[in-house]
């Protein structure tokens, strides 16, 4: 098979639109850079690694905060983009729309309803260190699938049917990890064949070490899924914009796994050692 190193046609060189999104491209290089190293010093102040110290501002409802950083830019503001910036609606570019929407109205919408919190509250800096860089990576997916016109025959290259499958594999596996750490909020209180659960400096009662899956294998499945599932995507729409956000999740979830992972160690002196903290048998 014949495959073209570049499979889609997007703006042409020159105009407004092509120099907007590939100069945000570039802006999200950089910023998956800092976030790297920002997260690898400190990560950020939210879940088992929580402060209360009031640097991020006043605090709002958890769920509230959790549907504004990623139902709105990942749902809403992704399909205005598509619909009303975008040119090309074919079927390839629907697809894709579909597969993203799959993941945002689960992690936007469902998930906050859902989730049990063992805050009610976040700070609101929190909510915005999130919102800002998903408009930012999330319009320039939208205004990528949008605007490429893809083959009729690349529903058969291999480079969609691969990515779309990796892409359905990270997203059971995140699906997967997301329940099971759920479920482990609904033992708060119980006893059986469960570990002591601990409680945080921050006076969070009700952590457990998660069994089962690939929680036997590494801290942080869901973090693993969530970047499997990037990746796929990457991969499907064999773009820049999907690349930049990929390595912007691994800037993200690479420290912060190392975090969590060093944080059950000490929380837990039983915590198993062999398992790493993102990637099965490598990290």
């Amino acid at each position: 098979m014949d495959l073209q190193a570049i499979p889609w046609y997007f703006y042409e060189e020159e105009t407004s639109k092509f120099w907007v999104h590939f100069g945000l491209v570039i802006l999200g290089f950089v910023l998956a850079v800092i976030t790297l190293i920002a997260q690898w010093v400190k990560p950020a102040p939210y879940g088992k690694h929580e402060s209360n110290d009031g640097n991020w501002g006043p605090m709002i409802h958890q769920r509230l905060g959790h549907m504004f950083s990623d139902a709105l830019p990942g749902v809403l503001m992704f399909i205005l983009v598509f619909v009303f910036y975008g040119n090309v609606k074919e079927v390839l570019n629907y697809i894709f729309l579909g597969l993203w929407l799959l993941h945002y109205v689960h992690r936007g919408i469902l998930h906050p309803l859902l989730m049990r919190y063992r805050s009610k509250q976040v700070a609101i800096g929190i909510t915005l260190g999130g919102f800002f860089p998903n408009c930012l990576f999330h319009f320039i997916n939208a205004d990528f699938i949008g605007n490429a016109k893809y083959p009729s025959n690349y529903l058969y290259d291999p480079r969609f049917i691969i990515g779309v499958i990796i892409y359905i594999f990270g997203y059971i596996i995140n699906r997967w990890a997301d329940s099971k750490l759920r479920s482990l909020r609904e033992m708060k209180g119980e006893t059986g064949n469960f570990d002591s659960p601990v409680t945080t400096g921050n006076g969070c009662t009700g952590y457990y070490i998660p069994y089962g899956g690939f929680f036997e294998l590494i801290s942080c499945p869901n973090y693993f899924g969530e970047l499997v599932e990037w990746f796929g995507w990457t991969v499907a729409t064999w773009s820049p914009a999907g690349l930049v956000w990929t390595l912007f999740g691994a800037a993200t979830f690479i420290p912060r796994s190392w975090h969590n992972h060093k944080w059950y160690q000490q929380m837990f002196e039983n915590y198993p050692s062999n398992r790493k903290a993102l990637i099965p048998w490598i990290y």
